[in-house]
């Protein structure tokens, strides 16, 4: 805890001089979906407000906040935790992704498409591939999607989908086998990219759908069996 509190405190400047409740959630949010605090950890209002040099107040909204996301969750007389997924959360959170994802796909007017940011999830992920870095291998693939949703220029949408994927990345961390979870998925991802840089959106979005199944069906097997293991 320690260390992680070191790092925190390195968030400070993010705060400046208006410091509020949502700025202390975004970070707080961006520190849980790198895994920072992993699913179960108990969140100390005093160690992390001292790190962050907020009142005691501001961060109890920002938990606030982020219980409402899903992200933490409050038990009476024990504090506040990073939540742990259940296998109906996980396939909850696949459901939404498939309506939006898919329906952001299907409502793209004439090619051609701004895909700058799909192409540069991919070369994110190459990367990663190439050092073996498998977390950040994780991390570019939803970069990939987080861009993809961002098609729609709707901002609520990338709103709502950056608290599922933040909310996705708490099932990622109970996986231990980061490679075998995330690796397949860069294929299909260069796949979608020319797909959509081909004009071809009816195409990537047949494509899109089969790859959330699948990758539904592949992170509900290794969860089950992660937790199964822990129970």
């Amino acid at each position: 805890m320690a260390e992680q509190l070191k790092g925190l405190a390195d968030d400070r400047a993010l705060l400046g001089r208006t410091s509020t409740a949502e700025r202390v959630s975004d970070i707080l949010r961006s520190r849980i979906a790198d895994g920072y605090f992993p699913p179960g950890t108990r969140l100390s209002e005093d160690s992390i407000g001292g790190a962050l040099g907020v009142s005691r107040n501001t961060l109890r909204e920002a938990f606030r906040l982020l219980t409402h996301e899903r992200l933490l969750v409050h038990e009476l007389n024990r504090g506040v935790f990073v939540r742990v997924l259940t296998v109906e959360d996980v396939e909850d959170i696949y459901r939404t992704r498939r309506l939006v994802e898919c329906a952001v796909v299907r409502g793209l007017g004439p090619a051609p498409y701004a895909v700058d940011g799909l192409a540069e999830a991919v070369a994110e992920g190459r990367r990663a591939t190439r050092e073996s870095d498998w977390k950040e291998l994780g991390t570019a693939n939803i970069h990939f999607h987080t861009e993809l949703v961002a098609l729609a220029g709707s901002e609520r949408t990338d709103e709502l989908m950056r608290s599922v994927f933040a909310e996705l990345r708490l099932a990622f961390h109970v996986v231990d086998e980061p490679r075998r979870l995330h690796e397949p998925y860069l294929t299909r991802n260069q796949q979608i990219l020319q797909a959509l840089q081909a004009g071809d959106r009816d195409g990537a979005e047949k494509m899109l759908a089969v790859y959330l199944d699948d990758s539904l069906e592949k992170v509900v097997e290794v969860y089950r069996r992660r937790v199964g293991e822990d129970a």
